[in-house]
């Protein structure tokens, strides 16, 4: 054995408790085979699994595994993007699908590293908690034999008696928020202890954090809703255009409330390098909470939702739609209504479709539906101008119109798209040319269907609507006071230091009292040197040191903190 291990281990024994317990963290023990028996196995498992590093390895892997979950398509989350990927992935997609790639944070291997990390974090936790409450209640450890061997060190001689140099330093130490007591002939003292409740808080926060987001997960609700001016919405799950949950989700969980859309205002900036850039995107509404809650007037805004308990209402699209009227042969209307229309770029150019599925009756009286194809153009640029918007605000509309006629298709049980027209059952109209007939109208204007067919008009008005998302997160608040708690706790951990101080007087031989401080922290740190350093000053001051034996005459030196006999330096 070399003298630097001697040196070690004998250090080590003349601490003896004065350097234990500086931290709460378990103890890493040598990793061995366990006993023979199921019982040997199951505490060796659960040795490894409640270290810190396999919770540490747990938690990198639950990264890791959250990846494919951004890169790749989600069933719970879009559907036909999954479709889409299948379709065009023939070879990958079944990987995908053995491996639970489309549904990552549901599948099986996601769960086993979840609860796992679960369990590491609940086994780590209990047994620093319990030592820690224990650390609370005991009191610092006595001083050493040796304070020499201890990192930071200082000494002096003074004429004052030892028990009047204890009680300066224990009323100095508690002043200075130490918890400190008289043990022997010294004085023992022990300061932060929020480290390790910092070091707690983080771990407990991350327990927090898993809770909240596997409750989201499964009972979270996210439906979407496309309103026009004037239309109302009832949180319940029959209102909803697009609607999907967590697992655990029952519809009586719907948050009950109900809205208005009363206006919605875009504004866009008309010059510049950022022509036709939204100003003002808001939606004014009309809300309630409850059956029979108060009417409250108020406005989204991009970023700013409506919240009503756990619900948020998120405004995410806008568009156009146009009141079109349809009449029939015998000039009866048979259709009234604004048709939203999607946009299809960032000047709104929007594209949609109008049904017309009962009370129709063509120029001899027979029954029919009609299919319209609608083409708008909020600002119409002119002659050559037709393919796009040539800005995003209502400053020139026009109505393309390519209306058909037979049958929609819709009592064939098979689901259809509002904004898509299925022509397998259709006939076009003519015009005086022969060709498919279509016109552009401004509003106010009508186009007339061939041979007495009827009319449809684009009226004045020009409505708007808005896309709302509806977001329920019931563990939304405990998510944010976890992840507040993990910065604070973290923080706490890694700037606060968990220190010791000892301050040991006695009566030398000749009647002269030495006085011995020493410091130890849990890691090397220049501040428990400097602040030993603060504290022998002031101590100093309290109890002059006493002149050098050996020369009565000498002025008596500061005490300087220097590093401890077989310390590093």
């Amino acid at each position: 054995m070399s003298k630097t291990d001697t040196d070690t281990s004998r250090d080590r024994e003349e601490l003896g408790a004065a350097g234990s317990q500086l931290s709460t963290a378990p103890q890493e023990e040598q990793t061995s085979l366990p006993g023979l028996g199921v019982i040997g196995w199951a505490r060796w498992f659960w040795r490894q699994l409640t270290s810190m590093r396999v919770a540490l390895l747990l938690l990198l892997l639950l990264s890791l595994g959250a990846i494919p979950g951004s890169l790749i398509p989600q069933t719970g989350a879009d559907a036909s993007k999954v479709e889409d990927f299948r379709a065009a992935h023939k070879t990958l997609a079944p990987v995908y699908d053995k491996l639970g790639l489309f549904h990552v944070y549901s599948s099986v291997w996601f769960s086993a590293i979840y609860i796992l990390l679960f369990v590491s974090l609940i086994g780590c936790i209990v047994p620093r908690t319990w030592q820690f409450v224990g650390q609370l209640r005991g009191r610092p450890p006595a001083a050493p034999k040796r304070l020499t061997r201890l990192p930071a060190y200082t000494t002096w001689r003074t004429t004052e008696d030892p028990e009047r140099v204890r009680e300066a330093a224990l009323a100095l130490l508690k002043k200075r928020r130490f918890r400190a007591h008289v043990a022997g002939d010294a004085v023992a003292a022990e300061k932060g202890y929020v480290r390790e409740l910092g070091n707690l808080v983080f771990h407990i926060a991350l327990i927090v954090l898993l809770v909240a987001f596997a409750s989201g997960q499964l009972y979270k609700s996210d439906g979407t809703k496309l309103m026009v001016e004037g239309d109302g919405f009832s949180n319940a799950l029959p209102m909803y255009d697009d609607f999907k949950s967590g697992s655990l989700f029952e519809p009586d969980d719907l948050v009950p409330f109900s809205f208005d859309l009363k206006d919605f205002k875009g504004t866009y900036e008309l010059s510049g390098p950022n022509r036709g850039t939204a100003r003002t995107f808001q939606a004014k509404i009309r809300y309630s909470r409850g059956a029979y809650g108060k009417e409250t007037t108020t406005t989204i805004k991009v970023n700013e939702p409506l919240k009503i308990g756990d619900s948020k209402v998120y405004l995410v699209s806008h568009g156009y739609a146009p009141v079109i009227t349809v009449r029939d042969g015998k000039g009866k209307v048979v259709y009234r209504d604004a048709v939203p229309l999607l946009p299809l770029d960032g000047n709104v150019t929007s594209q949609g479709v109008v049904k017309v599925m009962d009370g129709y009756r063509d120029a001899k009286g027979k029954k029919e539906q009609l299919g319209i194809k609608a083409f708008f153009l909020p600002t119409y640029g002119g002659a050559g101008m037709e393919i796009a918007s040539a800005f995003p605000a209502l400053l020139n509309p026009v109505l393309n119109l390519e209306p058909y006629h037979g049958d929609l298709g819709v009592d064939s049980g098979l689901p259809q798209s509002v904004y898509q027209l299925d022509k397998t059952h259709m006939k076009d109209y003519k015009d005086a040319k022969g060709a498919q007939l279509r016109d552009n109208l401004k509003p106010g204007e009508t186009m007339t269907l061939p041979n007495g067919a009827g009319s449809i008009t684009f009226e004045k008005d020009v409505k708007e609507w808005a896309g709302f998302e509806i977001v329920q997160e019931p563990g939304g608040g405990w998510a944010l006071t976890g992840a507040l708690a993990a910065i604070f706790g973290l923080a706490a951990s890694l700037f606060i230091q968990r220190r010791r101080v000892w301050v040991r007087a006695v009566r030398g031989a000749d009647g002269v009292t030495v006085v011995e401080m020493a410091g130890l922290g849990r890691s090397e740190s220049a501040k428990v040197p400097d602040e030993l350093g603060d504290l022998a000053e002031i101590l100093y001051d309290q109890a002059p040191g006493a002149p050098d034996p050996d020369d009565d005459s000498a002025e008596t030196p500061d005490p300087q903190v220097v590093p401890a006999e077989g310390a590093e330096k």
